[in-house]
């Protein structure tokens, strides 16, 4: 039987935290839960905390990928926490780049960027507002 990966809401910000390695049915079940959360929260962030991921084959890679460009398409960035050494190693292995997939070691530091991201797109969004109005 298949668990969903639960998705959490901090803030603005949707927190995946996968403890288990993951089959194809958990990581298509995950995709899609995601997106439905992104839209019905409407947050602008989302941290996938793979610190307790062990093993990552090229189709879960492939979809960590895909989660990150629909959560884009959602108007969310996506930063992926807690890459251990081996899962780096392999993704490089399997030729995989995770394009459009921001990474940092910690959760706090994952939680940090997005921060620093809204506050730059709010501070751009005021700037352009400003001469708009001039």
């Amino acid at each position: 039987m298949t668990e969903r990966v639960p998705i959490l809401r901090i803030r603005q910000v949707l927190l995946v935290s996968i403890q288990t390695d993951l089959d194809d049915q958990d990581v298509l079940l995950l995709q899609d839960d995601l997106a439905q959360a992104v839209v019905d929260s409407g947050a602008h962030g989302v941290v996938i905390d793979i610190t307790a991921v062990e093993i990552v084959d090229s189709f879960v890679g492939r979809m960590l990928a895909t989660i990150a460009s629909l959560s884009r398409l959602l108007d969310a960035q996506t930063v992926l926490v807690g890459m251990r050494p081996a899962v780096a190693i392999t993704l490089v292995e399997l030729g995989l780049s995770l394009g459009g997939v921001r990474t940092a070691l910690t959760l706090d530091k994952g939680l940090r960027m997005l921060e620093d991201d809204r506050a730059e797109r709010g501070s751009e969004g005021t700037a352009s507002d400003a001469v708009a109005h001039a």
